[in-house]
């Protein structure tokens, strides 16, 4: 049993009802005369160290130097939840929590019991912040990177190496973009001043579900963007359909490819298209799209000679754990 399956225990007995006790009433009674007797005799005593105590309180008072920095963590933590459902149905139980703030330190580690069940790691973040936040569990498994500072929960996928008892998991933002700022037309570009910001941090476990969770279908892809015109587009359903092809007889004209998916684990899923005219592949992530504007990321293709038979083939992939979510994708070829 893990430390967080007892906790589960303990906090499933203190929600039950209280077991029968004939006696309590008298049993209460008689400790509430016991204090009032012992009060009696020391109440002299008792005034006057209640009186030090309020005047030396931080001394008295064990830890009492350190609260404001615990409750600050605490309650950075509770902006992650201790367990939610996904709207697939996916059950989560958070398993580790920890905190980089502003001020502090910039990595955090945790240690995570393993349970053979995927894990994600969660952040959210307030203030302003330029550093890049990654986590990782072990030198052997490429960092996750979280998407910058946002009040809203990031949630993304963490690989561990192989199924011991127990990984520890990095969380570090000593890495920030680099480059400069021109504060004035003319003038030096400056360097970036370093902004940090307060990150609350979880690690989550999820519970598979019995059986696949088929999305709800996606939105067509508009038949044009600007002045692109789709030309062809095919569908599919991840992890039944791995792939998709497209054949093109070269116009003179560019062309140019997009992607919509569907699915809580939508954004996870990686995109990998190439062509026969060269040995490159170029690979992107797939956004939802469900109401707005269209979220256009397209990746222009390279220049098809006019009449040459040319063959576009796009490889789908998943990152992390992905058991009984499938993925609803749509790729689009554009031309103008």
């Amino acid at each position: 049993m893990t430390v967080q399956d007892l906790r589960d225990v303990l906090r499933e007995r203190a929600e039950g009802p209280s077991p029968a006790n004939p006696a309590r009433h008298e049993q209460v009674g008689a400790h509430i005369r016991r204090i009032r007797r012992r009060r009696r005799v020391v109440g002299g005593a008792a005034a006057g160290v209640a009186a030090a105590a309020v005047l030396f309180g931080a001394w008295l008072v064990p830890g009492a130097a350190d609260q404001p920095q615990k409750a600050t963590v605490a309650a950075s933590i509770a902006k992650l939840p201790e367990r939610f459902t996904a709207p697939d149905g996916t059950e989560y139980r958070r398993v580790a929590t920890t905190a980089i703030e502003a001020t502090g330190d910039r990595k955090a580690v945790v240690t995570v019991p393993l349970s053979g069940k995927p894990l994600d790691v969660a952040g959210v973040c307030e203030g302003a912040d330029n550093s890049s936040l990654r986590a990782s569990a072990g030198a052997r498994t490429s960092p996750i990177g979280f998407r910058g500072c946002t009040k809203a929960m990031q949630l993304h996928p963490l690989p561990v190496p192989g199924n011991t008892g127990e990984v520890k998991v990095t969380f570090d933002t000593t890495t920030r973009g680099t480059g400069c700022v021109q504060v004035r037309s003319g003038g030096p570009c400056l360097p970036v001043e370093p902004e940090h910001g307060d990150w609350s941090l979880a690690v989550y476990e999820w519970t598979p579900p019995a059986e696949p969770v088929v999305p709800a279908p996606i939105n067509d892809l508009p038949r044009r963007l600007g002045n692109w015109k789709l030309t062809d587009s095919k569908t599919g359903l991840w992890p039944r359909d791995t792939t998709a092809r497209f054949e093109i007889v070269g116009t003179g004209r560019k062309l140019a490819f997009d992607q919509i998916c569907g699915g809580d684990l939508a954004p996870r899923l990686l995109v990998h298209t190439a062509t026969d005219l060269t040995d490159s592949q170029q690979s992107t992530t797939c956004s939802e799209w469900k109401n707005g504007p269209f979220p256009m990321a397209m990746t222009e293709l390279p220049a098809v000679p006019k009449g040459k038979r040319v063959v576009v083939t796009v490889r789908i992939s998943v990152l992390g754990e992905a058991t009984n979510r499938p993925i609803r994708w749509s790729f689009g070829l554009y031309s103008k």
